[in-house]
């Protein structure tokens, strides 16, 4: 009997010994990592974006890795997680991982990633050359994007043809130092790639958006017209109204965004009536483009407004606006809130 035990516990003991050196073992090889959508732009190797909200678990954590593109078991990463100690240390946040990283390198990045990172961050609302100056301004990046066209740095992002206004996700983004500013473009772009996707599937059944690329326009008006964020499911809704019925946008946004250069801070008459690919003064329907970078929140609200009459909107002078179903209303509006009269 105690012959039986002795081997029994000697036959435990190899094969504890056999597991941790499968898992030294493991924690120590290469996980194999696929860049969506091909190469990355300028070569190099394959890299996958992961965002980590605050909060999460590290349950959650391992399938948000394998679900970005890293070919690994999400149960046993997790096992790998705990045993290491180190599961209630991820951090949250914006991370690039590389082909090369391991279980084991992945696990200190994630728990280290803030420390050892740089971020950069790309507002909501922005335009796609305010964009690129914030980027040009990171002294950390290398600027292969500097002296291209939009045209040619959309070529070098694999979308030739593509116009780049509305394509990139504004974010905050941690890269590591000597980064190409093309592979933080690189990344916002699949970023709102995956964004527009999730909201679109998202769209309400009587939306009158016909593709997603109307809902990116939609939701890049919508950015820019919101003052307090509060208000941007109801200023959609008065733009989906419009649309329903064939009544002009008039947004001056687009009018702004049509004008480029030439506006000079102050939007005139004649500007409002000067024709334009973007002026939805003088044109039905949307412009031809989004106008700059929408937020998840913006795209949201553009795919499923709640339901309304409203047609138009002024605002209060305190960030907010005020929503009328008539012109008569709306006029009244803004005598009270812009003309200050009662």
């Amino acid at each position: 009997m105690i012959r039986f035990l002795f081997k029994s516990l000697l036959l435990v003991a190899v094969l504890a010994a056999a597991v941790a050196g499968a898992a030294a073992w493991w924690i120590n090889q290469p996980l194999d990592i696929s860049a969506p959508g091909g190469a990355p732009a300028g070569g190099g190797a394959a890299t996958v974006d992961l965002s980590i909200e605050p909060g999460i678990s590290a349950k959650a954590v391992a399938q948000l890795v394998a679900q970005s593109g890293v070919a690994v078991d999400p149960t046993l990463l997790y096992a790998w997680f705990r045993l290491s100690g180190d599961a209630r240390r991820i951090k949250a946040g914006s991370y690039e991982l590389q082909a090369g990283l391991t279980p084991k390198s992945l696990l200190e990045k994630l728990v280290q990633g803030d420390e050892v990172m740089e971020r950069i961050t790309l507002v909501e609302g922005s335009t796609f050359r305010q964009f690129l100056e914030v980027l040009s301004k990171e002294e950390l990046l290398t600027h292969s994007a500097r002296g291209l066209s939009d045209e040619m740095i959309m070529e070098k992002l694999g979308k030739p043809g593509l116009h780049p206004e509305g394509r990139f996700f504004p974010d905050t983004y941690a890269f590591a130092r000597g980064s190409s500013d093309l592979h933080v473009l690189e990344r916002a772009m699949r970023a709102m790639n995956k964004q527009l996707e999730a909201a679109w599937a998202r769209k309400s059944a009587d939306s009158p958006l016909k593709s997603a690329d109307e809902a990116l326009i939609l939701a890049s008006i919508v950015e820019k017209e919101t003052g307090a964020a509060a208000d941007r499911p109801m200023v959609a809704s008065v733009f989906a109204n419009r649309l329903r019925i064939g009544m002009l946008l008039q947004t001056d946004p687009t009018v702004i965004y049509g004008m480029g250069a030439r506006f000079d801070g102050n939007l005139r008459k004649k500007d409002l009536q000067t024709d334009t690919p973007w002026n939805t003064y003088t044109r039905a329907g949307l412009p031809p483009t989004p106008i700059a970078m929408p937020g998840k929140a913006s795209l949201l609200a553009a795919v499923a407004p709640p339901p309304s009459k409203a047609l138009y909107f002024v605002a209060r002078g305190d960030g907010s606006s005020q929503f009328s179903d008539s012109l008569g209303a709306h006029n009244r509006a803004v005598n009270k809130f812009q003309r200050n009269q009662k």
